[in-house]
């Protein structure tokens, strides 16, 4: 399927996208209450829930553009392991069940990310290209 090969690099900066709008859609909801506040969330914010917000915001909008992507997909990709097993795996063993999915989903992505880099549609390549 060598025509669909070919899509790979695009589908890759499309996933990044799309995922990391995704990921600063949890973020802006715990400071902003945007598109409506997060289920479950304190008010105020602790203090580790604030640093994971601003995470979720700065880290998505690096990702989203493209921008030193790698290593922002780094730090996020650590956060949500970190969110996984301080809010959801005591809940229980299955991540349907324990509200964890979305936290393991993000986390995988964020570290393909990081070997795989953002794909032809980002900054980072455009900056790539000028040196």
């Amino acid at each position: 399927m060598p025509k669909l090969a070919a899509w790979s690099p695009r589908v890759l900066s499309v996933l990044r996208v799309m995922t990391a709008l995704l990921f600063m859609e949890h973020g802006l909801m715990k400071l902003l209450a945007f598109p409506g506040p997060q289920p479950g969330v304190p008010d105020p914010l602790p203090a580790i829930l604030l640093a994971a917000a601003w995470i979720e915001v700065v880290g998505g909008g690096l990702i989203a553009l493209g921008l030193f992507t790698r290593a922002a997909a780094f730090l996020c990709s650590g956060q949500m392991a970190v969110g996984y097993f301080t809010a959801h795996a005591s809940k229980g063993f299955w991540p349907g069940l324990n509200g964890g999915d979305a936290a393991i989903l993000f986390c995988f992505i964020f570290l393909y990310l990081v070997f795989a880099g953002p794909g032809p549609w980002s900054l980072d390549a455009v900056v790539r290209k000028r040196a």
